[in-house]
């Protein structure tokens, strides 16, 4: 066979093994794995390299609106190219629905943005208004497109829900094979806090952390798993970011729940202290959930390394330190009208094998499952996030070596400021490849804008999860056929 491209040489690093062997590509497609290989238009040396599938970062803020209606930095290119020097060949941003608007508009919107993307991508689809017309007509035209996610909110006003509305789209979830990505904090509690704080003056960024407590998103994560339960819906649990949430999300799949989650490298890198750098700085650490504490960064590496996560992702929210993002409402402001959320999608696979891998805490080859791999299954990129033939040649080959100092210039983003700076890391991807292509190449970018292509997902991968029946929609009992 003749090969557009052989890599030889390399560790080839899968979620399953790893092994010393040759990759051959051809019409951007895996079309040959083995010991040795010979020929290839071009051969790539991975010689003292590991060679994985590229990432696939699936919760990513590209280019679109908050509900409050402050922009990302990033668009569609930008935030490709830092993605694609981050070690990704693919993402899964969101498409938000503002209330009032259709899905229709929605997708038609984010496809106009993200034609301008150097990787593959697809969209999760954010639903705040679900009104019978988007339930019944709308998503189920949305899932035939191969859009098979979308993520609800159970906190902030404007994108609450309440579990009614919840419960109406975990069913038309279920009903067409899509998964519901929820973000769990228990609004009235956050509000109830917010009111409190207010009252004594403490507005500061630091009391951000204190707004939200570890209680109201472990309440909210239990919430949404019994709604989800009670539908035999799949649910993703995302931005996980206490000892206590981990905990319910890991008893659940160990009782064969429907159930997803992922965790994030800021909730492992960053403690609330940093929220109380002086002046407004602290301004650049606001996300929520909030930032914790070392205890449960201790915590959440556990459940990285027992399985409780699917995937670590970065959940990039790029809002500039200036009057375009976090201080669109002014300078001196109330944590409150602070713009909620930090960039991270360069640093996320970097810091996870710097931490994570170099450092004992994961294997190689669960870092590949939580880069890449288990993306794929959960979301249905059927033909990503393996190195097998007949896959799509997404590939990212690393040197596991180079130590490399974290600075905001490195991150080929719109952003003028990364939380990630001035990090130690060991490791960093040189050379990242989409469909064949090469994209990056030991840091010049190769790729050009618009290469990227929209990604069709097929269903969840519900395989090993025998979900839960409730007692009351049993059909082998008399009062449940009349609600299945």
């Amino acid at each position: 066979m003749q090969f557009d491209t052989v890599i030889h040489g390399g560790m080839i690093a899968t979620a399953d093994y790893t092994a010393k062997g040759d990759i051959g590509i051809k019409d951007g497609r895996i079309v040959a794995v083995a010991e040795t290989l010979a020929g290839g238009e071009r051969r790539i040396d991975a010689g003292g390299r590991i060679v994985m599938p590229g990432g696939i970062e699936a919760h990513a803020h590209i280019a679109q609106e908050s509900s409050s209606g402050v922009m990302t930095a990033d668009d569609y290119l930008s935030g490709s190219i830092s993605a694609a020097y981050g070690g990704n060949s693919s993402f899964i941003p969101f498409a938000a629905q503002q209330r009032g608007q259709s899905v229709d508009d929605v997708i038609a919107t984010y496809d106009a943005r993200a034609a301008r993307s150097v990787i593959d991508y697809s969209y999760h689809l954010i639903i705040s208004d679900p009104k019978p017309e988007v339930l019944e007509d709308q998503l189920p035209r949305a899932f035939a497109r191969g859009i098979t996610s979308f993520k609800v909110f159970m906190t902030y006003d404007l994108m609450n829900l309440g579990d009614g509305g919840m419960l109406d789209i975990l069913t038309v979830a279920r009903e067409h094979g899509a998964i519901t990505m929820v973000h769990a904090e228990n609004n009235d509690m956050v509000k109830w806090m917010n009111r409190q704080l207010a009252d004594k003056g403490l507005t500061a960024p630091k009391y951000h952390a204190v707004s939200r407590p570890e209680l109201a998103e472990q309440e909210a994560i239990n919430r949404a798993i019994q709604l989800a339960k009670l539908v035999d819906a799949p649910l993703f649990i995302v931005h996980v970011s206490t000892e206590g949430g981990a905990e319910i999300v890991r008893r659940e799949k160990f009782n064969g729940a429907k159930l997803f989650a992922e965790t994030c490298p800021q909730y492992l890198a960053l403690t609330r202290q940093d929220l109380d750098r002086p002046g407004m700085e602290g301004a650049k650490y606001i996300c929520s959930p909030p930032l914790r504490d070392a205890q449960t960064q201790d915590a959440l590496w556990h459940h990285i390394a027992q399985g409780t996560f699917e995937s670590v992702s970065s959940d990039h929210a790029p809002y500039r330190f200036d009057e375009t993002g976090k201080f669109l409402n002014g300078k001196d402001i109330p944590y409150p009208k602070i713009a909620n959320g930090m960039p991270g999608i360069a640093a996320r696979l970097p810091y996870l094998f710097s931490e994570g891998v170099v450092k004992g805490r994961i294997t190689l080859e669960q870092f590949v499952a939580l880069s890449s791999t288990n993306a794929a299954k959960t979301f249905g990129c059927a033909t990503k996030g393996r190195i097998a033939p007949g896959m799509d040649a997404d590939i990212a080959i690393w040197n596991p070596e180079e130590r490399v100092t974290v600075t905001a210039a490195d991150q080929h983003d719109n952003m003028d400021y990364t939380p990630f700076e001035g990090m130690e890391i060991t490791g960093k991807p040189e050379v990242v490849m989409n469909r064949g292509a090469v994209i990056v190449e030991h840091g010049e970018l190769k790729a050009k804008e618009g290469q990227g292509r929209f990604v069709a997902r097929q269903p969840v991968d519900l395989r090993g999860k025998p979900g839960y029946t409730a007692k009351e929609l049993d059909p082998s009992q008399n009062f449940g056929a009349v609600l299945r």
